[in-house]
């Protein structure tokens, strides 16, 4: 056991170390000039001479990075140039919003995109699967920003079902003690059901959208799984022992792909929490993805730096929990 701990423990160490590394050296080779983020095109030699030594960059670029890490370690990400704020406040101010439209996403997309995939294999060749791969198709081809601008035209300034951009109505803000970030979570603790039924309304047709995408992954991936199974002995003499065809499907076949599921959902839902940034945009959701991208235009490189360390812990971490997961599903893993 303390020697799986010790494993466990040294592989974050050299996965948050090879991160932030690469993340911090790409950022140091790139052509974006923090110092005039700070000071301005029209500061004085004297005035940028200051501010580039200030900020350390007259030190050696290992140096740099030992002395980056090591504020990372005690929380600082440094200072946003873009909102004079700390970093890693934007961050826990900026992620919660993700957070809830990208679990929503998913959610709609395991819900109705394994079931999709599992009836595509089942009926392969047949009208149900030609129907769930057109779908399938038409979700990896559309551009999400279209879609969303398409949504928004539809569900909101046509028929009017969904409310607009942002995440509340305007006289709504901030009247929801924040607890957790999460709006829907917050108004339900406070038992504030309008403001959820608003906070509701405007993530459903966003998260419906990245939802369509992770379905038509999650579907294509579940019917790859499934026909491979289903073409196995073991679903064959289960048949021939009289168990029905479906119950072969869910109750022998189904299991069996658990571990590659788990897999595919976890990068799916890690892809939604870090890829969302056309979706944030086009729905001005106050996210990360948007944040990174105006830190982004605006050479904010303390806050480029920030988010792309959280979205490499969130990859590090949803795989930790996947393959907690594979011991859950798979007897054999846990020994």
């Amino acid at each position: 056991m303390l020697q799986r701990v010790g494993t466990f423990v040294a592989t974050l160490l050299v996965t948050f170390t090879g991160l932030t590394a690469i993340t911090f050296f790409i950022s140091r080779l790139t052509k974006i000039d923090p110092v005039l983020a700070v000071v301005g095109d029209k500061a004085t030699k004297a005035a940028y001479d200051k501010a580039y030594a200030a900020l350390g960059l007259d030190q050696p670029l290992f140096v740099q990075y030992l002395i980056y890490l090591k504020r990372l370690v005690t929380g600082d990400f440094g200072m946003s140039v873009l909102t004079s704020q700390p970093v890693l406040s934007d961050l826990l101010r900026v992620f919660p919003a993700t957070f809830e439209l990208s679990t929503l996403a998913v959610i709609i997309g395991v819900l109705i995109g394994v079931p999709a995939g599992v009836v595509a294999a089942a009926r392969k060749g047949r009208w149900p699967d030609h129907v769930i791969r057109v779908v399938g198709l038409f979700g990896y081809s559309v551009p999400v920003f279209w879609l969303g601008l398409v949504g928004l035209f539809v569900f909101y300034g046509k028929l009017g079902w969904v409310a607009g951009t942002g995440r509340l109505d305007v006289f709504y803000q901030e009247v929801v003690t924040r607890r957790t970030g999460v709006i829907l979570i917050d108004s339900a603790l406070e038992g504030n059901w309008e403001i959820f039924s608003n906070a509701f309304s405007h993530l459903i047709l966003p998260a419906g959208i990245l939802g369509y995408f992770s379905l038509a992954y999650i579907a294509r991936m579940t019917r790859s799984f499934m026909i491979d199974q289903l073409g196995q002995e073991y679903v064959t003499a289960a048949r021939i022992k009289g168990s029905s065809f479906w119950r072969a499907v869910w109750r022998h076949a189904f299991p069996n792909i658990m571990v590659p599921l788990i897999t595919v959902v976890g990068l799916s839902y890690a892809s939604l929490l870090e890829g969302a940034v056309l979706t944030e945009t086009v729905f001005a959701w106050p996210g990360l993805g948007l944040y990174i991208t105006r830190a982004l235009f605006n050479s904010d490189m303390n806050a480029v730096l920030g988010g792309t360390v959280v979205v490499g812990v969130v990859f590090i971490g949803i795989n930790q929990i996947c393959d907690l997961l594979y011991r859950i599903f798979d007897p054999r893993l846990r020994t």
